[in-house]
């Protein structure tokens, strides 16, 4: 932190789709942050970076970013493979961590962060899972922890993106880990916390590459679907797409001994009906960026100020959430390569 200022001096990673996000919202939105470092290997995206950012020091190398010794926190919004050791190597250039989610796609590399992360109490490390953040998720948590539905013991929960004919998905399923670690891993986080962490015992799950067949020679699909057994008795289902007409439509329901919440049913882009001769509707979020604006600053100016006020505890989920998240995830992607379920 900036003595002069009382500032938490920023550096991001990353300047794709969902960083130019980031590092707009920590530019300009999240009080008590400083964006004064950004770093991409790819030149486009720094030129970007020198139009739309504040006078903040660009590089092209990881490593030269945390030399910088008037940064405080990184942004990792990074390919999914190179988190884990981009985290550690943060930690042990004394920096604070954001990193986008997954924690990792392996699951020794996830224990080997939570393990190096001990050896830093005094450093924030959140992974973001920034449905926590959104003000929906957040109300109905609330309302569970209050009893208002009982005990609760089912989430259903589902991520699913309008079809992208462009192919972006296939070119990715490479590196992505699959549709369950890349969209389904959000929905395994919500569950476990609105259920209150609760360990999995047993998952299986199915699909099918139902208009993008170039994501079959990676092991994936564009439609999947899981069940996953929590210990005490507790259950979870999900469904994730890459083939929607109508935009991006995340939701979930959680039922309760007393009662259900559902957060998101109807994916409408605003509160504006349409009446004519289709009949009655609303348009819809097409992206995920746009479901999920709010949570995505929110997630920000939490992280900012947990580490202002020197917390320990993590703003957001916590590495050992991460871990169960991507325990889960690959344990779905191994039953639906497999065909049988999977224990855990």
């Amino acid at each position: 932190m900036s003595a002069a200022t009382g500032r938490l001096r920023m550096g991001i990673v990353g300047l794709g789709r969902l960083g130019k996000r980031h590092a707009g919202n920590l530019a300009y939105r999240v009080p008590g942050a400083a964006l004064v470092a950004a770093c991409s290997p790819v030149e486009e995206e720094r030129a970007w970076a020198r139009e739309a950012l504040p006078a903040t020091r660009l590089y092209d190398d990881y490593a030269d970013l945390l030399a910088d010794r008037e940064v405080d926190a990184v942004w990792l919004v990074t390919p999914s493979s190179l988190h884990a050791q981009q985290i550690v190597d943060a930690l042990h250039a004394g920096k604070h961590v954001f990193c986008e989610k997954p924690l990792s796609l392996d699951l020794a590399e996830c224990e080997r962060v939570l393990a190096e992360a001990a050896r830093y109490p005094h450093l924030q490390a959140t992974i973001g899972f920034m449905r926590r953040f959104d003000p929906s998720y957040r109300d109905a948590f609330e309302k569970i922890e209050a009893g208002k539905i009982g005990r609760p013991f089912l989430v259903r929960s589902q991520t699913t993106d309008q079809n992208d004919t462009d192919g972006f998905f296939v070119r990715f399923a490479a590196s992505s880990g699959g549709i369950f670690l890349d969209c389904t891993v959000h929905d395994i986080d919500v569950a476990r916390w609105l259920l209150g962490k609760p360990r999995a015992k047993r998952v299986f799950a199915a699909g099918a590459a139902v208009l993008h067949d170039g994501l079959r020679e990676f092991g994936d699909v564009d439609n999947g679907v899981a069940i996953c057994e929590f210990e005490g008795g507790k259950l979870a289902m999900f469904y994730a797409s890459r083939t929607q007409a109508h935009g991006n439509d995340t939701h979930s329901e959680v039922i309760g001994t007393s009662g259900a919440l559902v957060v998101g049913r109807n994916p409408r882009l605003n509160r504006v009906e349409i009446y004519d001769a289709t009949g009655v509707r609303n348009e819809c979020t097409p992206s995920f960026f746009d479901r999920f604006e709010e949570a995505f600053l929110f997630e920000a100016q939490a992280f900012v100020a947990a580490v202002l006020s020197g917390g320990s505890a993590p703003a957001g989920a916590s590495l050992a959430d991460a871990v169960e998240a991507t325990r889960i995830g690959a344990a779905m992607r191994e039953s639906l390569l497999e065909g049988e379920a999977v224990v855990l």
